[in-house]
């Protein structure tokens, strides 16, 4: 283990790199929560969106009414004012909703996620955007102004500068906002990142509305993949690419070298400006990124990214999207791109085994198998760095999945299948309705075993209070608070409706979360313990290991069966423990049981 210390302004940062790695040390030690800015809270209702903030954003259709939305309206039914714009399609008024979350909202919540545990966040894209979800960036240097105090304000100052001339960017009251959230976030010992969306661009964004302004004369004609220009001579209309073949996301441009130079330079630009804002030093930047559809940019880029962020912060931590089979992962991860990933792969192999019932369930066997393939697959700290989720923004939550879990729709390994079998607006037999007790039994084993395992648990906003929903855009509901009231779910996505289903927080759920979270940041041996398999029992479902670090071994039984069971190893044997759930002692002579869809967290006696 090398130790340096690096001087900024206001304090010392010390950089820590371990032997033979390549990933920051702090992010091994890391519980991350996901955020969704839009539907986190809403804490400044004086920059709700209007309806001219939304143009552009897709469904492209102006509505002929519109307004935010309420928080704690039932999601699946139309108020009066979309009912008024005569659209039979379920999607369009969803994706036109506004809920009023901002940066202010976060800020709120800070001292409620460092109650709950949580020492980093993950937030999805804030720059300037006028979608719900950001991925269609106006910009990259500038956070969206309705996410701060004066949005009218924010966009006149705008308005004055030269996008390819970093001199005179200016700092709207949105991006000081957003270097307070940093602060704030820094003062409580939290981590925070941003997604950095480099693949593309938004059909509103100052380079690509230049292009269809000006066409050839643009100074940004070379950004993007034009496929023709308007020509009334020739008869051409102009044409470009899109991702996946999303006109409101213009695709920029690569050569053999990567993105080609401008847009690369103008990345680099924003990169840096929110990594030492104001050149201040990196103490007052954020602490790494989280890139969008990794997969969809080619590795030159990536590896000169690399180097870019590492020369401002030698311990930013880059963490990559590629939903993809562990073999395709595996040439990011070799120490000159990323540091991790958002690990999908941990999330196939838990659904396999915890909530599968068809074909594709594995054993216990079978599960330590694969989770020995990707422990091993990558190079040295990879997987304790990796963020071992279940469900996102891009996925059904893990209520629903697990309520669905025997409805025939597919396995989660399937990423294009599932994406769309998981979704209740394009498949009605997948099921709304709110996770039950037998439900909730599930994902409190699956917690278990995710803040035990090697690598970084990352929550979902809203999973710790047991939030539910289909895949996008029902993973994307407003998040439950305690001070706000929500109606009843009784609507279908097809208007019709059902049993009355009561929107409120699990405090079981949200109390469960907090012992788990508590217990693996009070371990050092659960954040950096080697892992060492000590039984798989495939006719009980019984997965048995063990994290050790320096002088600290927990061993963890997971009881993936339906009956208790006794656990005989030699390990457990002559020992006294102590379960750090219940805090029940099974004396050295005392048979060690544990309940059904259960676990157990045990530590030598004092």
């Amino acid at each position: 283990m090398l130790s340096v210390s690096c001087k900024s302004d206001k304090k010392i940062t010390q950089i820590t790199i371990e032997d033979g790695e390549f990933v920051p040390h702090w992010a091994k030690t890391i519980v991350w929560y996901q955020v969704f800015p839009e539907r986190f809270r809403n804490g400044d209702p004086s920059n709700d969106p209007t309806m001219a903030d939304i143009a552009g954003a897709d469904p492209q259709e102006p509505p002929k009414q519109w307004q935010v939305h309420p928080w704690g309206s039932d999601w699946y039914k139309l108020l009066d004012y979309e009912k008024a714009n005569g659209e039979p399609e379920m999607w369009k008024h969803i994706l036109r909703r506004r809920y009023g979350g901002d940066l202010q909202g976060v800020i709120d919540k800070l001292d409620y996620l460092k109650d709950l545990g949580i020492n980093a966040i993950y937030l999805n894209p804030v720059f300037q955007s006028p979608s719900l979800h950001k991925y269609d960036g106006e910009s990259y240097h500038h956070i969206d102004p309705n996410f701060g105090p004066d949005p009218e304000g924010d966009r006149k100052l705008i308005a004055s500068e030269n996008p390819l001339d970093p001199s005179t960017w200016v700092w709207t009251s949105a991006d000081e906002l957003a270097l307070k959230l940093i602060e704030e976030a820094h003062h409580r010992d939290m981590r925070i990142i941003f997604d950095g969306v480099f693949n593309h661009l938004g059909y509103n964004s100052f380079a690509f509305q230049d292009v269809l302004k000006n066409q050839q004369n643009s100074p940004y004609k070379d950004w993007f993949i034009i496929k023709s220009w308007k020509d009334e001579e020739k008869g051409t209309e102009f044409d470009y690419e899109g991702w996946f073949g999303v006109k409101s996301l213009p695709e920029l441009k690569e050569d053999s070298t990567g993105i080609v130079d401008g847009p690369k330079q103008y990345i680099f630009n924003a990169t840096k400006r929110w990594m030492n804002p104001k050149g201040k030093g990196t103490a007052f930047g954020i602490d790494g990124w989280r890139l969008d559809v990794a997969f969809c940019i080619g590795h030159p880029f990536w590896k000169q990214w690399r180097k870019h962020v590492r020369s401002i912060n030698p311990e930013a931590y880059m963490t990559a999207e590629i939903a993809d089979t562990p073999e395709k992962v595996k040439p990011y991860m070799q120490g000159d791109e990323f540091d991790g990933e958002m690990n999908y792969n941990f999330a196939f192999s838990c659904a396999e085994f915890f909530f599968n019932t068809d074909s594709t369930k594995t054993t216990a066997s079978q599960f330590n198998e694969r989770l020995k393939n990707l422990r091993e697959l990558y190079p040295k700290g990879v997987a304790y760095v990796s963020q071992n989720l279940f469900g996102s923004h891009d996925s059904n939550r893990i209520g629903s999945h697990i309520v669905n879990r025997n409805n025939g729709i597919g396995n989660f390994r399937n990423w294009g299948d599932y994406f769309n079998a998981s979704n209740a607006l394009n498949n009605s037999s997948y099921s709304t309705r709110k996770p039950q007790d037998e439900d909730i039994v599930l994902q409190k084993l699956f917690v278990i075993m995710q803040m035990t395992y090697v690598g970084a648990p990352m929550l979902y906003y809203g999973d710790e209070v047991g939030m539910w929903g289909g895949n996008d855009p029902d993973c994307r509901k407003p998040m439950i608070w305690d001070d706000i009231t929500y109606e009843d779910e009784i609507y279908n996505a097809d208007g019709s409706t059902h049993t009355p289903d009561k929107v409120e927080t699990n405090t079981a759920l949200l109390e469960h979360y907090k012992t788990l979270i508590d217990i693996r940041t009070s371990h050092k041996a659960l954040q950096l313990g080697d892992y060492k398999t000590l039984l798989t029992d495939d006719n009980k479902n019984i997965l048995v290991f063990e994290r050790a670090y320096k002088d600290e071994s927990i061993i963890v039984v997971i009881n993936n069966g339906k009956d208790e069971q006794v656990i005989d190893i030699p390990e457990l044997k002559n020992t006294c423990f102590e379960d750090q759930i219940s805090t029940r002692t099974f004396n050295s002579d005392a048979q060690i049981t544990v309940k059904g869809k259960w676990g157990l967290i045990l530590k030598a006696c004092q």
